[in-house]
C-alpha cells in the first residue's frame, strides 16, 4: 500500500593612561547599550538572543544607530531587534546590520543565538543575491558533473529510471536556479532529461502514483518556456485527466503525494484555464487533510501534518509528543507555496490554502533549532537530534515565499529565513559542492541515519533540490 511506503522507495550540514580609561568606559557603555537594545524577552527560558546587537555595537563602524524589528519569541511576542547603538566613531549605521535579535523557539531554544551573527538588523543581513546564486552554482555545478547523462539510470540498491520522484524534485530545484540564473546550460539539462525520457512518466501515462506524476511538474514548466514542444505536456496531461475521473479522491494517502502531485494539477490549471484542474486538486488535498485515518493527517490544533495514517495517534514520539517528520511537512509546506503562486484569487479555496500555509508557518517558527535548522522530529529534539537539511531548506523555501509576498510578516520571519540560509550555506555546503546533513530516504526521524556533515544519503538528487528550492526565493529576498 502506497501509506506504507517511504519516501525513498516509493519507485521503491594607549596614549595615556587616562584617554585609555575613558576609552574603555565609553566602549563598555555602548556595549551595554547594544545588549540592552537587542535583549529579546524570550518565551520558555531560552536565551535572549542578545548577542547579535552586542556584537553590532562593538563592531559598528559608526554613525546614528539602525534598528529593525527582530523575530518573536516563543510566546509569540515581537521582540526588538538593533543593528547596533551609534558606533564609536560616527557616520554610518555600523555593521551591527547583522545583529537583530530573533525570538526564542520552542522548548526554550534560543531563537535570539541565531540572531548573534546572522539575524535581521538595521542592513540586510542575507549575503547578496549574487553570493546566494553563487552558493546555488556550486552546489548544483557538483551535482552536474557527477552526473554528466541526465538520463542515465540511478542505480542504489537497485536499478531506477531516472525520472523518479528524488529526481524530479531535483529539477524543480533547478528550474528555481535558473530562474535566477538563466544559464543555458542549466535548461538544455533539464530539457535533455526530458527528452530522455520521451516526456513520459515512471510507470507510464495511466499510472497513478504521485511519485510518478512528480515529473510533470518540470515538463509543464518547460512546456511554458516552448509552448510549441507540446509533446513536453502530452503524457502528463493525460495521466491527470484519467485522473479527474476517480472518485473518491484517495491517492494522496502520505503527505510526501501533496508535493509530487499536487503543483501538477495547478500547472495544468493555468496553463489551460480549466478549474477543473483546480478543483480536483482541492479534492485530493481535502481527502487528506480530513478523512484519510478518519480524521486526515492534519492536526488542525498543532498545525502540523502526520505523514501518514501509521503515524496518527496512540502513536507517539520518545518523548510523548504527537509524531511529526520534518520532511514531511516541508512537502505539504513547499507544495502549498507552489501552488498558492499559481492559483487565481478567484478559486475558491485560495483562502484555505493560504490559511494552512500561515498556520503552518507559526508551528514551524516555534520548532527551528537555535543554530537555524530544523530537527528530523519536529516536536521531540531527542529524537535523531541533530541538523538537517532537507526539511530545513523545504521551510525556508516557504517562509521566504512568504515574505516576499507578503504572506507571512517580515519582521517575524525574515530572521528565521537568515538564520537559516547562512546555517546551511555554513554548516551544509561542502567547498566541493557536496551537501552534508542531508537524511536519507524514507518516512520518520530514524531512517536514512546517520545524519552528519560527510554522511552521503543513498539519492544526492532530492536534498539539493529542496536546497536550490531555498536558494531561489531568498535570492529574491536578498539585494542584487
Amino acid at each position: 500500500m502506497l501509506a506504507a511506503v517511504c519516501d525513498g522507495d516509493r519507485s521503491m550540514k594607549p596614549e595615556s593612561a587616562p584617554l585609555a580609561g575613558v576609552a574603555l568606559r565609553l566602549l563598555a557603555l555602548l556595549l551595554l547599550a547594544g545588549l540592552g537594545a537587542c535583549k529579546s524577552s524570550s518565551g520558555d527560558g531560552g536565551d535572549p538572543g542578545g548577542a547579535g546587537g552586542a556584537a553590532g555595537a562593538a563592531t559598528g563602524a559608526g554613525g546614528s544607530a539602525s534598528t529593525s524589528a527582530g523575530g518573536a519569541g516563543a510566546g509569540g511576542t515581537t521582540q526588538p531587534g538593533s543593528g547596533g547603538t551609534t558606533g564609536a566613531a560616527g557616520g554610518a549605521s555600523g555593521a551591527a546590520g547583522r545583529g537583530g535579535a530573533g525570538g526564542s523557539g520552542a522548548s526554550g531554544a534560543p531563537g535570539g543565538a541565531g540572531g548573534a551573527t546572522t539575524g535581521a538588523g538595521g542592513a540586510d543581513a542575507l549575503p547578496t543575491r549574487a553570493a546566494i546564486v553563487s552558493s546555488m552554482r556550486v552546489a548544483n555545478d557538483y551535482f552536474m558533473a557527477k552526473w554528466p547523462d541526465p538520463g542515465v539510470a540511478i542505480v542504489t540498491d537497485k536499478t531506477r529510471a531516472s525520472n523518479i520522484w528524488t529526481r524530479a524534485v531535483y529539477y524543480e530545484g533547478l528550474m528555481g536556479l535558473y530562474a535566477l540564473d538563466a544559464q543555458a546550460r542549466y535548461l538544455n539539462y533539464a530539457v535533455t532529461w526530458g527528452t530522455s525520457h520521451a516526456w513520459g512518466l515512471n510507470n507510464g501515462a495511466a499510472t497513478t502514483s504521485a511519485d510518478d506524476q512528480c515529473a510533470g511538474q518540470t515538463y509543464l514548466d518547460l512546456y511554458k518556456i516552448d509552448a510549441t514542444q507540446t509533446v513536453r505536456m502530452r503524457d502528463i496531461k493525460a495521466d491527470i485527466d484519467l485522473a479527474l475521473a476517480v472518485t473518491p479522491p484517495a491517492a494522496w494517502s502520505w503527505v510526501d503525494a501533496i508535493q509530487m502531485a499536487m503543483p501538477v494539477y495547478a500547472r495544468l490549471g493555468a496553463i489551460t484555464a480549466s478549474t477543473t484542474y483546480f478543483d480536483k486538486m482541492y479534492a485530493y488535498y481535502s481527502y487528506t487533510k480530513n478523512t484519510i485515518g478518519t480524521t486526515g493527517l492534519y492536526n488542525k490544533t498543532e498545525h502540523l501534518w502526520w505523514r501518514d495514517a501509521t503515524f496518527l495517534p496512540p502513536f507517539k514520539e520518545p518523548n510523548g509528543q504527537n509524531s511529526y517528520w520534518s520532511r514531511g511537512n516541508g512537502w505539504v509546506y513547499a507544495a502549498l507555496v507552489r501552488v498558492l503562486d499559481l492559483l487565481p484569487a478567484s478559486d475558491p479555496h485560495r483562502a484555505e490554502y493560504l490559511a494552512d500555509f500561515q498556520a503552518m508557518s507559526d508551528a514551524l517558527r516555534a520548532v527551528q533549532r537555535s543554530d537555524g535548522y530544523w530537527n528530523v522530529s519536529l516536536r521531540d529534539p531527542t529524537n535523531f537530534p541533530g541538523k538537517e537539511l532537507s526539511g530545513t531548506s523545504l521551510f525556508t523555501y516557504g517562509m521566504a515565499w512568504g515574505v516576499r509576498t507578503g504572506n507571512l510578516p517580515s519582521a517575524t520571519y525574515r530572521p528565521i529565513v537568515v538564520n537559516a540560509w547562512n546555517a546551511m550555506v555554513t554548516n551544509s555546503l561542502h567547498a566541493t559542492g557536496f551537501l552534508g546533513w542531508v537524511q536519507g530516504t524514507g518516512k520518520q526521524p530514524s531512517d536514512g541515519q546517520p545524519v552528519t556533515a560527510d554522511s552521503v544519503p543513498d539519492f544526492e538528487d532530492y536534498g539539493l533540490g529542496c536546497f536550490l528550492l531555498a536558494g531561489s526565493e531568498v535570492g529574491r529576498l536578498a539585494s542584487p
